[in-house]
């Protein structure tokens, strides 16, 4: 089926994105363009008025006509995904959510649940305190059962996304005592507004150390999985425009055999529709890998013992717009609505690339 095209058979709910001109916007649109269960009524962008959609994201030409409305022209609709800048989407909330009968917000401003969190690591008191507990953390694999009670799920960090899902099941199951995180990123995390180090001969060719410490998203790791164990927490910049790898030194309270180690995960992640386990003995990609990732909803988790200590190394690869941000959403609108939760989201990847 076409987008836009209506199967009667269906009821498609109206949905809006506020502040799709960005990377994460565009592609929360592209999904749902394509999902079945749903009709894209309204596409704002305050920069970008009346200039039509496939102007900001090319990809989408000849496949809708929609065209940027002001964000003041928003309209009531079903679900609201607030695809905005962080620290935004907090300060008009409530007016939001008297246009929406349920929100998804991409940015960070709802992740986490304590606001003296915000100026830890955001810097910034948050305007709309009493919001936090409303929303639920959009992670699925995490809070499926929130999510479907929910009319509110707020967005994930890519990076924490990435950490959480690998080292998930080993915090799960007490096994921690300290995990030194590692996580390479490609550009795109930066967003589509260029900066001085985003300026492409800066950025290319480089493996630069982003965030060696005190990178944000080590709070959303340390508030989903909790206490228990120290995190060290590491971002580094790469040359790639998608993805992220995260290569987690997981140190145990007592060793685990490799067999032990595969129940866990399979226990954890058997029955998750969009986490594969990859760990293979030949090939040219017995790990994960974002480049095979790109434009999918997939997380790619593998693993390896070292026979010298008590240490596993878990990694896992992402596609930090899809399952790190846009895909994420569109999953949790998936989860909160009561249908498939791989509507819209089945695409495999492509390789090469």
């Amino acid at each position: 089926m076409s987008p836009g095209e209506q199967n009667p058979a269906v009821e498609r709910k109206k949905v809006s994105i506020l502040g799709g001109s960005g990377y994460v916007g565009g592609e929360v649109l592209r999904l749902l363009l394509f999902h079945p269960r749903v009709e894209v009524a309204q596409v704002t962008s305050a920069s970008q008025v009346g200039h039509y959609v496939h102007a900001s994201h090319p990809n989408l030409r000849s496949i809708t006509s929609l065209q940027y409305c002001h964000p003041a022209e928003l309209n009531p609709c079903d679900i609201l995904f607030l695809c905005q800048s962080h620290g935004e989407a907090a300060k008009k909330i409530g007016e939001y959510a008297d246009k929406a009968g349920s929100i998804i917000d991409c940015s960070a401003d709802f992740r986490l649940r304590r606001p003296e969190e915000y100026r830890t690591w955001y810097e910034w008191d948050h305007p709309s305190p009493s919001w936090l507990d409303r929303f639920v953390y959009g992670l699925p694999e995490r809070h499926r059962a929130e999510l479907r009670q929910s009319r509110y799920a707020s967005g994930v960090g890519c990076n924490a996304t990435a950490t959480l899902l690998a080292i998930a099941p080993l915090a799960d199951a007490g096994l921690l005592e300290r995990v030194v995180a590692d996580v390479k990123a490609g550009s795109s995390e930066a967003g589509a507004r260029p900066t001085e180090g985003s300026h492409h001969p800066e950025r290319s060719h480089c493996v630069r150390s982003f965030m060696p410490t005190g990178h944000r998203h080590q709070a959303e790791v340390i508030q989903e999985l909790g206490g228990g164990f120290d995190l060290s927490f590491s971002v580094t910049s790469v040359e790639l425009v998608r993805g992220v790898l995260a290569t987690a030194h997981c140190f145990l309270k007592e060793p685990i055999a490799e067999r032990d180690l595969w129940k866990l995960y399979r226990q954890a992640y058997g029955q998750e529709p969009f986490v594969r386990l990859v760990k293979q003995k030949t090939g040219i990609f017995r790990y994960p890998e974002p480049k095979l990732l790109a434009g999918s909803n997939f997380c790619d988790i593998g693993f390896e013992v070292d026979p010298q200590s008590k240490r596993v190394v878990a990694l896992a690869a992402i596609d930090n717009l899809m399952k790190g941000a846009a895909g994420s959403a569109v999953q949790c609108m998936n989860v909160m609505n009561g249908w498939d939760e791989k509507d819209g989201l089945t695409f495999p990847g492509l390789h090469p690339i």
